[in-house]
């Protein structure tokens, strides 16, 4: 008289195996939810980070882009030299203004630089010469070579001119007598907002002028 007792035991183990299968699958649900409640934390995170530090982000792309054109307005300045028609290297001289002549692309002829801040952005424009005699009247080419300066709007000199003793230039009609050009420029994407304003500083000696 087992067999009942057979039956018995056999739906009971039934019952447990439907009753195992269940729960695994309610917990393939749980970590399912569970993954994707993380990974909707992870990327709230992310995105909280990116628009907390945003103005941090772009200062510091802005302070680079700054730093690699000072490093090539200095080393251009450097090589400040007499014109194809044989002008003085040094064109004009002001306070967020240089113009002078030098050969920036090593062909036989010397371009006309201008550096200058207008607005909120440095320029550069590059006149070629043209004709024989050669003269500087072809159009020019404008590059932007930093953007968010705030020189200007700071009242903070771009350039500053010295002569051969180290005294600082500010009759600016004496461009005979320019030895050294320092530059400053002021960088900040927002100046409402801190971290505050930063300062990149060069200098340049006109190596060609004895």
């Amino acid at each position: 008289m087992q067999f009942p007792k057979n039956t018995h035991d056999c739906r009971l183990m039934t019952h447990d195996c439907s009753r195992s299968r269940g729960m695994t699958f309610i917990e393939v649900l749980v970590s399912i939810a569970v993954f994707v409640f993380a990974i909707i934390a992870i990327v709230s995170s992310v995105l909280y980070f990116y628009r907390t530090n945003t103005y941090a982000i772009e200062q510091a792309s802005a302070v680079s882009s700054a730093q690699r054109g000072i490093e090539e307005t200095v080393k251009t300045i450097r090589e400040a030299s007499y014109a194809s028609n044989g002008a003085y290297p040094v064109v004009s001289i002001a306070p967020n203004d240089f113009t002078f002549y030098a050969d920036i692309d090593a062909d036989p002829f010397v371009e006309r630089i201008r550096y200058y801040v207008q607005g909120t952005s440095f320029f550069r424009d590059v006149t070629n010469p043209a004709g024989d005699p050669p003269t500087y009247g072809a159009p020019q080419t404008t590059s932007v070579i930093s953007e968010t300066v705030r020189n200007i709007e700071q009242g903070i000199p771009t350039f500053q001119y010295y002569n051969l003793t180290g005294g600082e230039i500010t009759n600016f009609a004496q461009i005979a007598e320019v030895r050294l050009v320092t530059m400053n420029i002021v960088v900040n994407v927002d100046p409402y907002r801190l971290p505050n304003q930063l300062t990149l500083r060069s200098n340049a000696a006109l190596r060609n002028l004895k």
